[in-house]
């Protein structure tokens, strides 16, 4: 008689660690306490539940299966680490591979893995939230108690049954160990092709995707041997792969010179002078044309004239949370103003836009519910989708057919549709009378990133709202106060029921010490002065009009309706050489690079403020359309 034990851990539903192993009565006691003393000590965080399961199986029971032989390959980023996956796939004969790598994201939050028809793309999990668990599996030779992960030993256990499955003609994966960033792909024709880099050091997500090519008929048969099978692997390798060094920061170490060598290395430059139009840098003057300051106002006498009184009256700082102490009559006064100007029942304040969206998000995203996310949409919602204990949708980038073929296909009680109203690296503006009409058809709530939007577009820069004349609006409005309102937080625009509840859920918003005086003033200022004079919004509007006709007069062919203009050059190199040639020249003008932006589709993102004059502007353009002649 053998035994099987297998252990489950989690935090607050999400998955930690796992792990099973097929042993005989006397080795149960102290797998039990290595797997437990693993649960307790995994890089992903501490578990509040670890569920630990031992079934007796008959020797008959189990088959066995020889492991498959294994390569190493060897690469120098993540990015080479998964072209290689997908050229192993092109070599036993898949043509999709492209597609197939873009469904990882999918998989991060499954406890199984995806199974997925290799020709039509199709999941065939009866459950994608929980996807296909292959269990029942170890090594003849597992004789080694160990509380540490044998990722490698691991891996080739899985991979050599899971390929063994009916119908299965590979597998893929990339660990979800934020410590551990090799993986590899499987195909019995292929053997076990271990990849060093599939992903970046720290990064938490993973997954793996079964890939399946046959009639449905046999399904069944497919899922029963993943998931109830008994196998043990002949001859699996007994080494450890395991990197040691004396230096605990070469990975940091590694993974910045990863960034360097991509042309993906960041840096700052340092501002000595009020943000404005023109700013100086080390003693010198630039035109500045990366600024989200959209109309100007960080400079305007009223605005910084208010934060001095506030300072004054209220002192610099809060003193803590909103829920505790730091609850100030200029919040409430901003908030009423924020909802008067939105036109919504109430509004509350973070303090960031990001804690606004990542608040958000992942209150709404109540497990069972479902979130369809804009594949364009900031960092921010991203994050909050991944923080959520909702099913995520990406649609194809403000692709209505899309979304509304996506919709269709998901069953769900709750859902969501998130979408920035001006997509922060592109300067679209999102199809919001589609959206809304989408939502209402299929009764989803509807949530807007206006970021970009207010004091921007629409004829008074009251946004996305304004700008298609919609009597009706979404059920959620975001936005920021650092950019045409020329402060710095968030907020929330809906209705009492949804402020209430962002009280009392939004994570960032309860522990977070409050915005301070000088901050809410400022911003309650510049609202005003929106508010009251439109003059200054048509002045920006004009403005980005002059610049775009400027730029294409000079043969760079640019088109928007918000104040980002983004001039796609495509190689990273090529981005920031052009960037650092434009700021020799006084130019200060960003080069947008992977992962901001896909990859080969760097950009110079130029932005457009209320204050500059058409004559920096003409000259901007022309210095712009001469450096990119020149590379």
């Amino acid at each position: 008689m053998l035994y099987s034990l297998k252990m489950r851990a989690s935090q607050s539903n999400n998955h930690i660690s796992g792990a099973e192993r097929i042993l005989k009565k006397d080795e149960l006691t102290a797998n039990v306490e290595a797997l437990i003393n693993r649960a307790l000590n995994h890089s992903k965080g501490q578990p509040d539940f670890i569920n630990l399961k031992i079934e007796a199986i008959e020797e008959g029971e189990i088959k066995y299966v020889e492991a498959l032989p294994v390569k190493t390959i060897d690469v120098d980023n993540f990015k080479s680490g998964r072209q290689v996956i997908i050229e192993y796939l092109s070599k036993i004969g898949i043509t999709n591979v492209v597609e197939i790598m873009n469904l990882f994201s999918q998989t991060y939050n499954m406890r199984g893995a995806m199974l997925l028809d290799v020709d039509t793309l199709e999941r065939l999990e009866p459950n994608h939230e929980r996807g296909i668990r292959a269990t029942f599996m170890d090594a003849t030779n597992s004789n080694s108690i160990d509380s540490e992960k044998k990722h490698f030993q691991e891996a080739i256990v899985l991979a050599s049954k899971v390929v063994n499955a009916p119908n299965i003609i590979a597998e893929i994966c990339i660990s979800d160990d934020p410590n551990y960033v090799t993986g590899y792909i499987a195909a019995s024709s292929i053997g076990y092709v271990r990849i060093t880099k599939l992903k970046e050091f720290g990064d938490p997500n993973g997954g793996r995707i079964f890939l399946y090519r046959g009639n449905r008929e046999d399904l069944a048969k497919c899922i029963n041997y993943l998931e109830k099978q008994k196998i043990l692997v002949r001859n699996v390798p007994d080494i450890s792969l395991k990197t040691k060094t004396t230096d605990i920061w070469q990975p940091i170490k590694d993974s910045l010179k990863d960034l360097k060598d991509q042309q993906l290395y960041r840096t700052l430059k340092t501002i000595t002078s009020v943000q404005s139009a023109n700013v100086k840098i080390g003693g010198k003057k630039f035109l500045m044309l990366a600024s989200n300051n959209y109309l100007g106002l960080t400079d305007d006498e009223r605005v910084k004239n208010a934060a001095i009184e506030a300072v004054e009256k209220f002192g610099s700082g809060s003193g803590g949370s909103r829920l505790t102490t730091g609850n100030m009559i200029l919040h409430e006064e901003l908030e009423n103003m924020l909802a008067d100007f939105k036109d919504t029942e109430s509004a509350i304040l973070f303090n960031t836009g990001y804690m606004a969206n990542v608040g958000t998000i992942s209150a709404l995203g109540i497990k069972g519910s479902v979130i369809f996310s804009d594949e364009l949409n900031h960092a921010s919602i991203i994050d909050g989708c991944r923080l959520s204990h909702a099913k995520i949708v990406i649609y194809r980038h403000n692709d209505i057919k899309d979304l509304a073929q996506k919709i269709k296909s998901v069953s769900m009680n709750h859902g969501l549709i998130v979408t920035d109203a001006v997509f922060s690296m592109d300067g679209d503006i999102a199809n919001l009378p589609a959206i809304m009409e989408l939502a209402r058809q299929n009764n989803l709530l509807l949530m807007v990133d206006e970021a970009h939007s207010t004091g921007v577009i629409g004829k008074n820069g009251h946004g996305v709202v304004e700008y298609f004349n919609l009597k009706d609006k979404p059920d959620i409005l975001i936005g920021t106060l650092s950019k045409s309102l020329a402060s710095e937080g968030g907020f929330v625009c809906g209705n009492n029921f949804l402020i209430d509840y962002l009280r009392n859920k939004a994570r960032s918003f309860i522990f977070s010490t409050s915005l301070a005086p000088a901050t809410l003033a400022a911003a309650k200022s510049s609202l005003e002065i929106l508010k009251n004079n439109s003059g200054i919004v048509q002045k920006l509007q004009r403005n980005v009009n002059y610049f775009c006709s400027e730029l294409i007069n000079n043969g760079i062919n640019v088109n928007t309706e918000s104040a980002i203009i983004p001039i796609v050059i495509g190689d990273e190199g090529k981005a920031l050489k052009i960037a650092a040639e434009l700021f020799d020249e006084g130019i200060y003008i960003s080069a947008i690079r992977y992962p901001t932006v896909a990859k080969g589709q760097a950009r110079l993102r130029a932005t457009i403020m209320a204050t500059h004059t058409f004559e920096d502007l003409k000259e901007a353009a022309q210095k712009i359309a001469a450096a990119i002649k020149r590379n």
